[in-house]
């Protein structure tokens, strides 16, 4: 039956290729939409041409949604804010400890750790590591332990000030992962695809900070080993720099798409309510080339 499902879900996205050529940004939010009319779930979409400033297009840009792992990209932003401003240096050495905080009340608490998943930072406990490092492994392998590394240095709530800095209205960066106490009472990182598509702007056209300090991020980005969304079905060779996230009935994707002639665009896929992971993945994949087919062609 699974088998049969996968068939019917590839026939069904080569359908939408064939069929779905728009030439204008209405009817690109009409085969956008189209695309997602038969996934459950609830999604929300933000594609923004950096180098065609009139391609916009919106769909629940202001739905609030569980951050996920996207909130990683506002923590790498405030940790090379706060190296700029000379607080420290990116290649300064942190002990990788486990050990935190909960925001609740404070009280610590350690993380679930494995070799397979946290890589060289679980055989390195309790020695110093590179905040470049933590930066590069939180971002790339989304690395949990890495996060919470990061947050206990530049603290949540700068995170949070700094995105307002920036015109990100509605992200709330209020903690690290594995915090079972405030989990349980509801407090969860959140975001919009608006204010990932407003961050993501700023990467894409070096108003971050410094150009040096635009470059290492970007380039962190780029190196993204999670490329089952977006990347999936862009052309071999698609440069993209980008960040997920998921969680059970949580899919994203977010990031900036280059194209072969020099341009750009940042790109947000947002989904909650979603049980079926494969088929979100897919849609991803597809809108991400309806609209990298749009950008080239218009």
């Amino acid at each position: 039956m699974r088998y049969f499902t996968l068939i019917i879900l590839a026939f069904s996205a080569s359908l939408f290729a064939c069929q779905n050529k728009p030439q204008t940004i209405e009817q690109l939010s009409n085969a956008v939409s189209q695309r997602l009319a038969h996934i459950e779930g609830d999604f929300a979409v933000a594609y923004k041409s950096i180098s065609k400033q009139e391609n916009e297009l919106l769909i629940l840009p202001d739905e609030r949604f569980h951050a996920a792992s996207t909130m990683k990209t506002p923590v790498l932003i405030e940790v090379y804010k706060q190296a700029h401003q000379g607080l420290f240096s990116i290649q300064d050495s942190l002990l990788i400890k486990n050990e935190f905080k909960s925001i609740v009340d404070g009280s610590t608490f350690t993380m679930e750790l494995s070799e397979e998943e946290e890589n060289d930072l679980y055989t390195n406990l309790n020695k110093p590591t590179s905040i470049y490092h933590l930066a590069y492994e939180m971002i790339t392998r989304s690395s949990n332990f890495a996060t919470n590394l990061l947050i206990d240095l530049v603290d949540a709530k700068n995170v949070t000030a700094t995105m307002r800095e920036l015109g990100a209205d509605s992200i709330s960066v209020l903690r690290g992962v594995e915090d079972l106490k405030a989990f349980e009472q509801g407090l969860s990182n959140t975001t919009t695809a608006r204010d990932l598509m407003v961050i993501f702007e700023h990467l894409a056209t070096d108003t971050l900070i410094s150009k040096e300090a635009n470059k290492e991020m970007v380039d962190i980005l780029k190196d993204q080993i999670y490329n089952d969304m977006f990347p999936a079905k862009l052309p071999k060779g698609t440069v993209v720099a980008h960040k997920t996230g998921w969680i059970t009935g949580v899919h994203h994707d977010s990031g900036i798409i280059y194209t072969p002639d020099g341009g750009r665009f940042v790109l947000v896929f947002l989904s909650k309510n979603a049980p079926d992971r494969d088929a979100v993945k897919d849609a991803s994949a597809d809108i991400a080339k309806l609209i990298y087919n749009f950008e080239i062609g218009n």
